[in-house]
């Protein structure tokens, strides 16, 4: 096995290990730990394909199965967890924890069949068929910034749980999202709203009190990062059709 296999199985162990921390740290009622450690396994899901890349021939069966398996933990479990289990806020929660539960089953669930579909027959295809689990996982955390904890615009269950069951709809939609190869205007777009979650997740580690400047800086980059995937969620796919018409044109003129 090359350098290059051997990093991106690293790498994707590495992805496992920071899911299977997100849901300890939720159970546990740290949920901020636990969005940091999602947000840390979208990084080393990355570098995994980037490494795959670079090793060179064909996909294999069992890294795809492997790949499809860690991010089933830190892409699908982790984040339905984040929307079913409430430890803070908990009288806020307390008369919606049935529907809290479906809809972090939904969560969970939708991605779980996403991911057997992709490693089955959807890795061929040249865009995604629905929002990526990554995509998915991102925008949760943002919805939980945003109205459950921290609660940047005030706790609101209702809003969690109807946000969540849409974006876990969104993954297994007809709808085509872009897979974000160099050169795509929106792979800047999602870069930067990686990064500015990051800016946001790592003072909020820190507990800040409200109005602080370091709570001031987690709250306005965690608003930059929902209109960094509002750009992605409401351009992306426009721009998987374009990218399919000009692979279209390539292979008439080709």
């Amino acid at each position: 096995m090359s350098a290059g296999r051997v990093g991106a199985n690293l790498a994707t162990l590495a992805n496992a290990l920071l899911g299977v921390g997100a849901v300890l740290y939720i159970l546990a009622g740290n949920k901020l730990w636990a969005m940091l450690l999602i947000g840390c396994g979208i990084g080393f899901d990355g570098l995994d394909g980037l490494l795959s890349r670079r090793a060179g021939g064909p996909p294999s069966r069992s890294g795809r199965v492997l790949d499809s398996v860690a991010d089933a933990i830190t892409f699908g479990i982790a984040p339905g967890a984040l929307i079913a289990v409430h430890t803070e806020h908990a009288s806020l929660w307390v008369s919606w924890s049935p529907y809290a539960l479906l809809a972090g089953g939904l969560v969970s669930a939708l991605a779980l069949g996403r991911l057997v579909y992709f490693t089955w027959r959807g890795w061929q295809r040249p865009n995604f068929v629905g929002a990526s689990t990554p995509q998915n996982a991102l925008a949760v955390i943002v919805l939980v910034l945003l109205f459950d904890e921290p609660a940047f615009f005030g706790t609101n269950p209702l809003v969690v749980l109807i946000a969540a069951s849409l974006l876990a709809l969104l993954m297994v939609s007809p709808v085509p999202y872009p897979k974000l190869r160099r050169g795509m205007p929106l792979r800047w777009v999602m870069i930067g709203t990686a990064a500015a979650l990051g800016v946001s997740l790592v003072p909020l580690q820190f507990r800040p009190a409200t109005g602080t400047p370091l709570f001031l800086v987690g709250e306005v980059a965690a608003v930059v990062a929902a209109v960094g995937l509002a750009v992605y969620y409401i351009l992306g796919p426009r721009a998987a059709r374009s990218a399919g018409v000009r692979a279209d044109a390539g292979v008439m003129h080709g």
